[in-house]
């Protein structure tokens, strides 16, 4: 069965060393080291993360806009990618030959659901990354203001953008799983609980969300992986 692994997102903060009004990393150097060699030797890894590792590029943009201005609280401006130490440590991380092939990444922390598929651009054997994102049991994003960011998100943000490479991301290529009974939309606005389904490798991973409102929503899986949206 694969190792588990929680993120203390809370009490190992890697402070902003420029402002104290800038965001803080959600860890430090030295934590990330020991997490790092938790990983070493490991086939596959369950990371519990409270936020997302890989977020919505736009909504990250505009934190980081609203940050820029001194107003990181107004957006709620906690991401791994807000703080360039932690991003570039965490990254590193995966980029890693010595960590496992197969990670699976549970978090939430956001009002909507969303799963990616990641991997290392320009390299042959690269780990496979899946991250799975569920809402809260009673929180939702404003439905018309979650269906703009999703659109510009994939627009601005698509598989050929030049804007992908002002992002820390840059050398990751993420794919969106769809949830079932959407052709196009990857954002989920529902609050639920989610279901996780994997294999002892964590080779086929298959993700659920259970809405408040009775509907159970599947996002694809790898097998029905054809024509996804990708950064």
């Amino acid at each position: 069965m694969p190792k588990i692994v929680v993120l203390d997102t809370r009490t190992q903060r890697w402070r902003s060393e420029s402002s104290l009004t800038k965001p803080s990393g959600l860890m430090d150097w030295e934590a990330l080291c020991d997490v790092q060699q938790e990983l070493i030797g490991q086939e596959s890894i369950i990371m519990v993360s409270a936020a997302p590792v890989f977020g919505v590029k736009l909504i990250e943009t505009i934190q980081r806009i609203f940050t820029f201005f001194g107003q990181a609280l107004t957006v709620d401006a906690e991401n791994w990618m807000a703080h360039k130490g932690t991003a570039s440590v965490m990254l590193n991380i995966f980029r890693n030959r010595k960590t496992p092939p197969n990670f699976v990444i549970l978090s939430g922390d956001v009002h909507y659901s969303f799963v990616y598929d990641i991997s290392l651009r320009f390299r042959q054997n690269s780990p496979h990354i899946t991250q799975i994102t569920s809402s809260g049991i009673k929180n939702e994003f404003p439905e018309k203001l979650l269906n703009w960011f999703d659109t510009l998100n994939r627009v601005l943000y698509s598989k050929y953008s030049p804007l992908n490479w002002f992002t820390q991301r840059r050398n990751m290529r993420i794919q969106h799983r769809k949830p079932e009974g959407h052709k196009v939309r990857t954002l989920l606005n529902s609050a639920g609980i989610g279901v996780l389904e994997i294999d002892k490798k964590c080779e086929q991973v298959c993700a659920k969300q259970l809405c408040a409102s009775g509907e159970e929503i599947t996002f694809e899986c790898h097998k029905d992986i054809k024509s996804v949206h990708q950064e």
